[in-house]
């Protein structure tokens, strides 16, 4: 093979996910095996997502990897630990367009160019990571025609960020933190699909897209570490959640789903606050958006929107439908306007449909909104937000078989 100068390439994007029940604290660092089960809610990749374009030439001399243009070391143990779980899993390929012949022993010598771009914030609490190492595994599990179903590759996903294995699905997914010492059984599995229960709309309020002061990997040791409030979580608590959790998915109820996703977010960062030092990942305006559905909720029969924020200050919430996500939308726009120069365009992102249902179609419709009639005496916050996105259960992972859309250049499976 040495000395032929073909490049095969594979493209796939993969979704990224947020908690419902969380997951914080590992049993095992190396292994990254969880304490407690979790389940996750997949967002559609049409406005979160990571695309990854892996790469396999004879021509290439190591492993290299760009992360949003930037090129970053592979020597970490996390992805070194994703290669070669997939490596010893590769099979023969055979491209018949390119005249190419991979056998499975030839994979051992040959190296991989990997490009992946998210198109959000990376490191900012909207699992950036879930996305990217999913997207990682599944596309070189494509390039290197491993066998592996997706629950299969979870388990090797689970070993680059613990949250990725919960990408590999559409829909609800729940990872099961398994109790073999190997992590064998650690694995995700789908609970219901995106279209289970559709009518859910996902409005995520960005409140800051810097990178989190007190990463999730050192935050979750020190919380297992010194946290009495995590093990009673762990043991007590997110079990029997975890059974009502199912529960209300299955049977799509909005109101079971609420009361846990609200209690279960405010108890991972109860936990947080609990560790020693403590952890800080929401801020006031955090605060002040979850005052703002309780007071919404509160006011109405039954729940309108629940809330659930990840290891960092961006809300998400999960409206019950339509009309209470124009209804959700109105009254965010009234708390957290853009400033009167600001562009709309850029400051409510993704489905953008939900503004038109809400009666928003410029800076002016948003000054003229009313106090919420739960809050009549409410102040207006602006710079609390950083923008919005609009979005909703999604898809698992995909390969694109447009070539348009890959990272890196056919002929020298270098960035674009």
């Amino acid at each position: 093979m040495a000395g032929e100068k073909w490049v095969r390439m594979v493209t796939a994007q993969t979704p990224t996910n947020i908690a419902v029940i969380k997951y914080w604290g590992k049993r095992d660092e190396n292994l990254i095996l969880p304490v407690n089960d979790s389940i996750s809610v997949t967002l559609d990749p049409a406005h979160l997502c990571t695309t990854t374009t892996v790469a396999v030439s004879p021509s290439f001399d190591q492993d290299r990897m760009w992360l949003n243009g930037k090129e970053v070391s592979l020597a970490g143990a996390r992805y070194q630990n994703c290669l070669r779980e997939i490596r010893a899993r590769a099979c023969d390929v055979e491209d018949e367009e390119k005249g190419v012949k991979i056998a499975k022993k030839d994979w051992e010598n040959l190296h991989v160019h990997i490009a992946s771009y998210n198109n959000f914030p990376t490191a900012a609490g909207l699992a950036s990571s879930a996305a990217g190492f999913a997207c990682l595994v599944f596309s070189l599990a494509k390039l290197m025609n491993a066998k592996e179903d997706n629950s299969d590759l979870s388990a090797i996903a689970r070993q680059g960020s613990g949250s990725a294995c919960r990408s590999l699905f559409g829909g609800f997914v729940k990872w099961i933190m398994g109790e073999a010492k190997d992590g064998r059984d650690s694995r995700a599995v789908q609970l219901v699909d995106e279209k289970h229960w559709d009518e859910l709309v996902i409005i995520i309020a960005v409140v800051s897209s810097r990178q989190k002061e007190t990463s999730s990997t050192s935050g979750m040791q020190d919380s297992v570490n010194t946290s009495l409030l995590l093990e009673h979580r762990a043991k007590e608590i997110v079990p029997k959640r975890i059974v009502r959790m199912e529960e209300a998915l299955k049977t799509k109820d909005f109101g079971s789903f609420t009361e846990l996703t609200c209690a279960d977010s405010n108890q991972f960062h109860a936990t947080c606050l609990d560790t020693s030092p403590p952890i800080f990942y929401m801020n006031d305006t955090s605060h002040r958006l979850i005052s703002c559905v309780e007071k919404w909720n509160r006011s109405e029969a039954t729940p309108q929107v629940a809330y659930t924020f990840d290891a960092g200050p961006n809300a998400v919430l999960i409206a019950r439908n339509r009309k209470a996500a124009a209804q959700l939308m109105q009254k965010l726009l009234f708390y957290f306007p853009p400033n009167s120069d600001a562009d709309l365009d850029n400051y409510v992102i993704g489905d953008k449909s939900i503004l038109k249902d809400a009666g928003i179609e410029g800076i002016k419709d948003i000054e003229a909104l009313s106090p919420p009639q739960e809050n009549k005496d409410a102040l207006r916050h602006k710079d609390g937000v950083s923008y919005f996105i609009c979005t909703r259960p999604g898809r698992g992972p995909v390969l694109l078989s447009d070539t348009t859309q890959a990272l890196l250049n056919p002929q020298t499976g270098l960035p674009k």
